[in-house]
């Protein structure tokens, strides 16, 4: 069953500063029949004017990954890490026992446009740890490159999560790509960008859809979308 959640249907909030919307329940937004899907708990897309950001504060237990669209996300944690990530780069943080970070735009000209999903750990309790990598527009256009695994298989980004993530650039109508689902996986399909047909259906930017109990997902191209694709238990 594939079910589809528009990017009307999604909450969120405009401080200014910050301008977000949130595919699942998070902070002020409650919504009890969206409270994430399997181990996938947060997709926020998150736009943020130049030179602004969010301060040092803390989490724990939880798979933090940051994918970014336009601009550049400057990253600051208490394990020493700091970077600044652009379009193209998959950054992952592990919360695990405890860390401190800061998120901030790392331009004070431009916005920053990004995905900021969380994933429920498998294992709670694991030391904190940080991994970036990045994925050339050639790597993704016109097939699923896995950005995110739990054993990093393929270049990926390695997360302590039983989920594998993907992401497809399709910017030609004739560029078809489908996802086999073995038995008892789930899948969930969010558009980051333009406009794509999921299984037949037209989704467009900030549009998703869930899979249960489907033996494939299909994504075909038709205005230049840009999706990521999540395989998970």
């Amino acid at each position: 069953m594939m079910t589809i959640r528009r990017a009307a249907e999604r909450g969120g909030a405009n401080h200014g500063w910050l301008n977000t919307k949130y595919t699942f329940s998070f902070a002020e937004y409650h919504d009890e029949a969206n409270m994430g899907f399997r181990a996938l708990r947060v997709i926020n897309e998150d736009r943020v004017t130049p030179g602004m950001g969010f301060g040092t504060h803390a989490h724990r237990d939880m798979e933090i990954l940051s994918y970014v669209l336009e601009g550049e996300l400057e990253h600051k944690d208490s394990m020493g890490t700091g970077s600044v990530i652009r379009p193209g780069d998959v950054q992952r943080m592990s919360a695990g026992t405890g860390v401190r970070h800061s998120e901030k735009n790392g331009s004070t000209v431009n916005p920053v446009h990004f995905l900021q999903i969380w994933l429920m750990p498998e294992v709670e309790g694991v030391k904190p740890g940080y991994e970036e990598k990045a994925f050339s527009v050639d790597e993704k256009r016109g097939q699923l490159r896995l950005i995110v695994s739990r054993e990093g298989d393929a270049g990926s980004v390695k997360v302590n999560a039983d989920a594998k993530v993907f992401a497809s650039v399709l910017d030609d109508p004739k560029q078809v790509v489908t996802h086999s689902l073995a038995n008892g996986r789930y899948a969930w399909v969010h558009v980051a960008k333009g406009e794509v047909k999921v299984n037949g259906e037209v989704l467009r930017s900030g549009d998703g859809a869930s899979f249960s109990n489907e033996a494939a997902v299909k994504l075909e191209g038709t205005s230049g979308g840009e999706v990521l694709l999540f395989d998970l238990a």
